[in-house]
């Protein structure tokens, strides 16, 4: 047995990880360079050599469940390419104007075919609220309603989306519970499904930055996208909102959080090939970008919802591949299943949480009542 062989296996029985066992967690190595790839590039080597084949799981996210729980990603040497990553994410603003469309083009921009197979019916491509039923598409219902409650919408209120996806929270505000909407997306491919989506409501959809945001609106929602934006932005992605918003008025922001802070992914397998110059926002960075503009209403965390969600998506990647399967290939299908049993496994291990939150500008006059 080589030396890297030895240093992995000793760290993986502290997961109780067994290499070739039987049970779910344990991994198949199907190739002997698995080892020292791993032991050199850490998380990045990981995920890589799971899309070349070199090794397999029957349970990916309980695997990563138990690699995050015994921390064992500590033990393992920092290569110098993270520590460049950190560096120039420390120096250099990673989310730019043109730097935010990088993610687009990898992720977002793929293509909406994936998306229509993976996703419910709705288009809701964020965590879905699982508190009374076990069906995504119900799920995903639960969750837009759940904000149009906590943002108390009335009808004739312009609302204000910001990421707004496929475009499905202003369908279902529009028809629910009768606004007009604004709805801002950097992705060419679902401004077009929003448009379609919303063609017969008063919503407009705009291929537009959020920091050339320059009107007023009753209320402004962000449901998944403030990952995107960045610590050096956060400041300003706050002063935007809070300009958008008269006296009293709400905002609710819908997003990942860690427990760590980090100025990237902190990942450097998702930085390349899922969400690049993405950044994890924590409870402390979010404070303090909003601490002297807005009032903290409420802070809600239903993270392990999120697990459900991904392996829901999961289910549905696997179960309508083969339609797609000629356009993407099986390299695609490994890195995208890395990916979403990956982070189920994250969000399972408390790694990573999914926090609402409610913000108010000067406070909702006689107190808010939090709403689940």
């Amino acid at each position: 047995m080589n030396k890297a062989k030895k240093i992995i296996e000793s760290l993986l029985l502290k997961a109780d990880i067994k290499i070739n066992g039987s049970r779910a967690w344990d991994i198949q190595v199907h190739n002997e360079r698995f080892y020292n790839r791993v032991l050199g590039q850490g998380s990045l080597g990981l995920g890589e050599s799971y899309m070349e084949g070199w090794w397999d799981s029957e349970s990916v996210d309980e695997f990563i469940n138990r690699i995050l729980l015994a921390n064992i990603r500590k033990s393992l040497p920092i290569s110098p390419g993270l520590i460049i990553d950190y560096l120039l994410a420390r120096i250099i603003n990673k989310q730019t104007k043109n730097k935010a469309k990088e993610v687009i083009d990898i992720h977002y921009d793929l293509g909406n075919d994936l998306y229509e197979r993976m996703l419910d019916k709705r288009m809701v491509y964020t965590c879905a609220y699982w508190a009374n039923t076990d069906d995504l598409d119900k799920a995903q219902e639960d969750k837009l309603d759940l904000i149009c409650r906590k943002l108390n919408l009335k009808p004739g209120m312009k609302i204000l989306d910001i990421g707004c996806g496929f475009g499905s929270f202003l369908k279902f505000a529009a028809e629910k519970y009768g606004i007009v909407g604004v709805g801002i997306t950097l992705s060419k491919e679902q401004l077009t499904f929003a448009k379609k989506l919303c063609e017969k409501l008063p919503i407009e959809i705009r291929l537009q930055d959020y920091r050339d945001l320059n009107e007023k609106f009753d209320a402004v929602v962000s449901i998944g996208m403030f990952e995107a934006v960045g610590y050096k932005n956060f400041n300003k992605f706050m002063d935007v909102v809070y300009k958008c918003l008269p006296p009293h008025a709400l905002f609710l922001l819908h997003t990942i959080g860690s427990n760590q802070r980090a100025y990237d992914t902190n990942n450097p397998w998702v930085e390349r090939y899922i969400f690049p110059n993405g950044a994890l926002p924590t409870i402390s960075s979010i404070g303090k970008s909003f601490g002297s503009k807005f009032v903290m209403e409420d802070w809600h965390n239903f993270g392990l919802d999120y697990e459900k969600t991904l392996l829901a998506w999961e289910n549905n990647f696997k179960k309508h591949w083969p339609e797609i399967a000629s356009k993407y290939g099986k390299k695609f299908y490994r890195m995208w299943q890395f990916y979403l049993l990956s982070f189920a496994g994250s969000f399972r291990a408390r790694n990573i949480q999914l926090w609402q939150i409610v913000l108010s500008k000067k406070g909702v006059v006689g107190g808010y009542r939090s709403i689940r």
